[in-house]
């Protein structure tokens, strides 16, 4: 799929086709020579189109407790960044091929794929490490540059390779190779570079954030070593080529840092691993006889723990309730606030229907994890299941006075004043959602429709709300086409 196949230069062809409504613009300088280029807040425009183009057409996980974690990872190293006013967004595609990356406005997407072939968390890190650095070193406006001294011919034939490939992607991606040939011996030198600044950098981050900085070079070699078995390399070597003395390069830094130092990798990355090998299978069973044969051969190992959880999740997901159960309950038995273990083992009380057990777990949970939003957005569905939608609405409102709501949140919302009768707040609800989703337009037409309808009719305090959040979506809308982004 040309989405993801070519990623870097995608995004490349986006800024170059929207070149001339950029520069057009008054945008404010921010202190570098991209500043007369990119705006910040045009790119973070951009880069939600770009999500918006991402969720239409690839498999993004939802899953709270697999979003809340690759987001912990993100922020934790953007935490520990020279630049760390820049927003980021992080996300997971289900996607078992190696690639990452990342496009402006700080959005930065992995493949499921690089959590299921990573050894350890900092490897894992690293690779997150250095797409953050193409964001805050601000390569993409740098590439940005460059491409605007391209050719218009060039420029046009590379637009209509992206309106080929709407129609034909195969057809699209061939006349895409073939514009992007003449480019590449332009653009070879300054991508290495590029790459070789998101590996030093990227790995101060590592180490600054408590990770292993030879988590980095180790899924290099790794790649490396692999690619060389396949008769097709992974997607992230094609899009961040590695070379020997690259390589060498990177184990080289990470030597510079301290050994015994004991760095901070979580237990969590085991059990996020298990849940991303069982969506990774299309047939629950093979799931089942893979957590099976690793449990024999691995019995002793220290992800056992994190096997055996897979097993039951593996199990619930074929329909043997009794059998995850009695693995739930052991792992339970050795570690009872172990959080996975509570979620997944409500969530197969919620399955079999049995709700107040599936209640008292969450509350527990949540008693132990207070506003940890798995817990809330995953208690919500049960409520929802269990059609208990103004506990839903009680429970959504209370994390949503102090959490910034997300797509998942406006989504439960909106079911729950739906099937509690409340059709007004159910609109404004999917109002959010359809925001958050980059349908600014739809946004505002939704909230209109809410203040013409007779039946209900929206009272004084609702119709006051909608007004003031129609106007900052107004705003918000007329940003977006004088920027070009939308007609």
């Amino acid at each position: 799929m040309i989405f993801f196949n070519h990623i870097p230069l995608l995004i490349l062809i986006i800024l170059s086709s929207t070149a001339n409504a950029v520069t057009t613009l008054d945008l404010p300088d921010i202190g570098d020579s991209t500043g007369s280029i990119l705006s910040p807040e045009f790119e973070r425009r951009l880069g939600q189109a770009f999500l918006s183009q991402v969720r239409k057409q690839a498999n993004i996980i939802t899953d709270p407790e697999v979003e809340t974690y690759i987001q912990s990872i993100g922020y934790r190293l953007v935490s520990h960044s020279d630049n760390n006013t820049q927003a980021f967004t992080f996300f997971i595609i289900n996607d078992r091929s190696i690639n990452a990356f990342a496009a402006p406005g700080g959005i930065v997407g992995i493949n499921s794929g690089v959590i299921l072939n990573a050894s350890n968390e900092s490897e894992l890190a690293g690779v997150i490490a250095h797409e953050i650095t193409h964001v805050t070193q601000k390569h993409m406006a740098r590439s940005f540059e460059m491409q605007s001294k391209m050719s218009l011919p060039m420029m046009a034939a590379m637009l209509a390779a992206i309106l080929i490939a709407t129609q034909n992607p195969e057809a699209g991606q061939a006349a895409l190779l073939a514009v992007q040939g003449g480019a590449v011996q332009a653009q070879i030198n300054f991508t290495r570079s590029n790459e070789a600044e998101a590996d030093r950098i990227g790995m101060q981050l590592l180490y600054r954030a408590g990770f292993n900085p030879r988590g980095m070079p180790g899924f290099f070699e790794k790649l490396q070593k692999n690619s060389r078995y396949a008769s097709q390399a992974p997607e992230f070597l094609r899009t961040h080529p590695l070379t020997v003395n690259r390589i060498a390069d990177a184990r080289s830094r990470s030597e510079s840092y301290p050994l015994d130092k004991k760095y901070q990798e979580s237990i969590n990355f085991e059990f996020i691993r298990s849940k991303l090998i069982v969506m990774a299978y299309k047939n629950p069973r093979d799931a089942v006889d893979f957590f099976q044969q690793k449990l024999e051969t691995e019995r002793f190992g220290d992800n056992f723990a994190a096997l055996r959880y897979g097993y039951a999740l593996a199990l619930m997901e074929a329909g043997d309730y009794r059998q995850a159960g009695e693995h739930l309950q052991a792992l339970l038995a050795q570690d009872k606030e172990n959080i996975s273990y509570m979620l997944a083992t409500a969530d197969l009380e919620t399955r079999q229907g049995k709700y107040q057990q599936a209640f008292q777990i969450y509350e527990q949970a949540e008693n132990i994890y207070p506003d940890y939003r798995p817990v809330i957005l995953s208690y919500s569905k049960a409520l929802l299941e269990a059609r208990l939608p103004n506990r839903a609405i009680e429970l959504l409102q209370k994390y949503g006075k102090f959490r910034e709501p997300d797509l998942i949140y406006y989504e439960y919302l909106a079911r729950a004043e739906a099937e509690a009768g409340n059709k007004v707040e159910s609109s404004i609800a999917h109002s959010g959602w359809y925001y958050l989703s980059g349908e600014t337009r739809v946004a505002i037409e939704q909230l209109r429709h809410v203040l013409r309808q007779r039946n209900p009719k929206p009272d004084y305090y609702q119709q006051e709300r909608i007004m003031a959040r129609m106007d900052f979506l107004e705003q918000e809308l007329q940003i977006e086409i004088d920027f070009k982004l939308v007609r």
